[in-house]
């Protein structure tokens, strides 16, 4: 039965029910807990929640998962925003390259972006295979390890944190800078409003994949729109001579023209960086478990829509800066460029200009999403195989990843103050994550096909096989021309971050290992023996030593005494004999020399434990629990400084009995407010560095 109040004093009635409260019974001993249980019961713990849910929303349950999932339309907003976002800057790229053989080798760049766009079709199409192979996500970490092992997969999963790292680095430092060529005033904040950009993404992903859908859509179609309509209306202008010749005016501040020859080094420098084209490109085979059913169907129809999309975005933008021979600047990017020229001014202003502008802005920067989306499903399978930690692979209130959306965002914010937000020198970084972990992914489907042999396996392994080589290719190339500008960082990280893994791995194995043959496999063979440290005989010492005394018959009651007063043992012992516990329990009385009362007591477990190999040492800690926080400063904490002395102890099991001052009312709120305060250091401690960062580097 449960007593239910009603909202007037005096309204009561008692219900009976299979449910017990905020529990549902679902069979003979197992309830389920629903989300009232997850409730705070102080008002402090209950403001907090409140404040939370207008950041992140109301909790779901893991029964609501299923009602997160993507459809077609809001998948291609989430998980393509990196892939077709790069067509803003993969144009630029290259043009910042071959710049340095001066505006004759402009013309290069048309038949340089057709072997990229011949790269993107061959990628894309593996990846449609490995989409088929894998229906229930088969990123680059889980095709690598099947089908080459461990250590490939354990390359191919570093390689593409680092990929999804500057992945949110690159898209928000070249939406800003999309943002300061219509404004050139915020340049110098450019830092400051990349890592501001950054929590606010944070925040919208902690909301869960459906919210983050919604917010992220409208923007990703409207650069679809904006530059379908940009490319469209530059061929017409060009071939049709609607509107008349477009009129170029370059900005101030273009880059210098150099006088280098055209080399072959050169060509494959250009290649390489304006392959960044194809970033993004694995994000939905590695997404496959975010669509709605059928999963495989409807990601391989997702990536043939995001390769379509990108090739002719990507062509026609090259084109058009071939055309009107656009000279790169660190004032206005190549696309500002392009829209100003190509759409005519109406009355003295240009709406479309600033309309491509914006939505390259918000693309850009939204692009980072793909990252926020994939970063955390990796890094879950990578925890939920032991080679990251456990927290990993929790769920937050909103049935998203938490832990890997925070580490993220810490990452891309330190990544993008050490480069300043300069996408040009973030993107040679990028470059070698990426490519690498394309090659691993693909020459795992070349083993896959030559091993199970399927049917149309030879079709399939030609495909995946040219998607190998021209990965790989990229790979080198990268590596080697563009050593000097950081690419080595890359290499570095890569096997440091796998050494990594495999230390989280043997210590998880090593765990394992130990709990399971120092388990007893018997009851009886289980010995134990409690110790009950007391200072005095108040009714905090008593109802721990009566809580040893019902687990128990040997119980050993510690007392330590100082030299400061020649009668205390006295008094402690005729005060001992007087209580119930005389004659139950055993007591020790430690006289200690000085005032330390934790190592005489932690030298007699050891001696204890020495008579008695086998035995377990419990020992049961009376605590004092104030009514708030501050009263702790009040109190010595002698039971916190015992636990922390026992916590690395083997053999040895520590509870506390706590006493709370202002019974079960007082107990609730103050534990509410340690669970609080214990929940919020981390993201107070985080945000107090980043803070102090941020002054020292800005401010100070």
């Amino acid at each position: 039965q449960e007593v239910i109040k009603g909202s007037h004093p005096g309204d009561r009635y008692v219900r009976y029910g299979r449910n017990i409260g905020p529990f549902k019974r679902k069979s003979g001993g197992v309830l389920a807990a629903s989300l009232a249980t997850e409730q705070p019961r102080s008002r402090f713990g209950r403001a907090f929640n409140r404040v939370k849910q207008v950041m992140i929303g109301r909790p779901l349950s893991t029964e609501q998962s299923i009602h997160e999932r993507l459809t077609n339309v809001k998948a291609l907003a989430v998980l393509s925003s990196d892939a077709l976002s790069s067509v803003a800057y993969a144009t630029e790229e290259i043009l910042r390259i071959l710049i340095v053989a001066g505006v004759g080798a402009f013309s290069l760049a048309l038949p340089l972006g057709a072997g990229i766009i011949a790269l993107l079709a061959i990628v894309v199409t593996s990846y449609r295979q490995t989409i088929a192979a894998y229906p229930r996500g088969g990123g680059s970490y889980i095709v690598a390890k099947d089908n080459l092992g461990t250590l490939p997969g354990l390359a191919a999963a570093a390689s593409i944190l680092i990929g999804y790292t500057l992945t949110v680095a690159v898209s928000i430092s070249a939406g800003v800078a999309a943002l300061y060529s219509l404004f050139p005033a915020i340049e110098p904040y450019k830092v400051e409003l990349c890592v501001v950009l950054v929590v606010l993404i944070t925040i919208a992903n902690l909301r869960g994949l459906r919210e983050a859908g919604n917010i992220f859509a409208v923007p990703t179609y409207l650069f679809i729109a904006g530059m379908l309509v940009l490319v469209v209306f530059g061929l017409m202008r060009v071939f049709l001579g609607v509107g008349g010749p477009i009129q170029y005016v370059p900005p101030t501040g273009t880059l210098a023209l150099g006088t280098e020859g055209v080399t072959i080094l050169l060509l494959l420098r250009a290649f390489t960086q304006g392959s960044a084209a194809l970033t993004g490109v694995e994000a939905i085979a590695d997404g496959v478990p975010a669509f709605k059913a059928p999963e495989a169907r409807n990601a391989r129809t997702t990536l043939l829509w995001m390769g379509g999309l990108s090739i002719v975005m990507f062509g026609g933008i090259t084109y058009l800066a071939t055309h009107l021979q656009i000279k790169p600047s660190d004032a206005e990017t190549v696309v500002s460029q392009i829209a100003r020229s190509v759409f005519p001014p109406i009355f003295g202003l240009n709406p479309l200009w600033y309309f491509i502008q914006v939505v390259t802005a918000l693309i850009l920067v939204l692009a980072a999403n793909t990252a926020f989306s994939d970063f955390p499903r990796l890094s879950y399978f990578l925890a939920r195989d032991k080679f990251m930690p456990h927290q990993y692979a929790f769920r937050g209130d909103r049935l998203a990843y938490s832990f890997g959306i925070v580490t993220l965002a810490v990452l891309a914010s330190v990544l993008i103050i050490g480069f300043n937000g300069d996408t040009t020198a973030l993107i040679p970084l990028y470059a070698i994550g990426v490519f690498s972990a394309f090659t691993f992914s693909q020459g795992g489907m070349v083993a896959r096909w030559w091993r199970t042999r399927t049917s149309g396996w030879q079709r399939n392994l030609a495909v995946n096989l040219l998607g190998a080589l021209t990965t790989f290719g990229v790979f080198v190339v990268s590596s080697v021309t563009k050593f000097q500008y950081g690419t080595w960082i890359v290499l570095l990280l890569i096997p440091l971050i796998m050494a990594m893994f495999l230390a989280i791995n043997r210590h998880y194995r090593r765990v394992e290992s130990e709990v399971a043959t120092l388990t007893p496999l018997h009851v009886a063979s289980y010995k134990h023996k409690f110790i009950v440290p007391i200072a005095d005989l108040s009714a905090m010492a008593r109802r721990a030593l009566a809580y040893a005394g019902s687990l128990h018959a040997d119980v050993i009651a510690v007392h330590v005494a100082g030299d400061d007063d020649p009668n205390e043992v006295d008094r402690f012992v005729e005060e001992w004999r007087k209580s119930a516990f005389y004659g139950e329990m055993q007591l020790v009385i430690l006289e200690s020399t000085t005032y330390d009362l934790v190592n005489p007591l932690l030298r007699y477990i050891d001696r204890l434990d020495r008579e008695a190999d086998d035995d377990t040492m419990t020992i049961v800690l009376p605590e004092f629990i104030p009514r708030n926080l501050g009263e702790y400063l009040l109190h010595n904490q002698t039971a916190l400084r015992l636990k922390l002395a026992l916590l690395r102890r083997s053999n040895t099991v520590v509870a506390n009995v706590p006493y709370t001052l202002g019974g079960s009312r007082g107990r609730s709120r103050a534990a509410d407010r340690l669970a609080v305060a214990q929940r919020l250091w981390v993201p107070v401690a985080a945000l107090l560095a980043l803070l102090l960062l941020i002054y020292n580097l800005f401010l100070s």
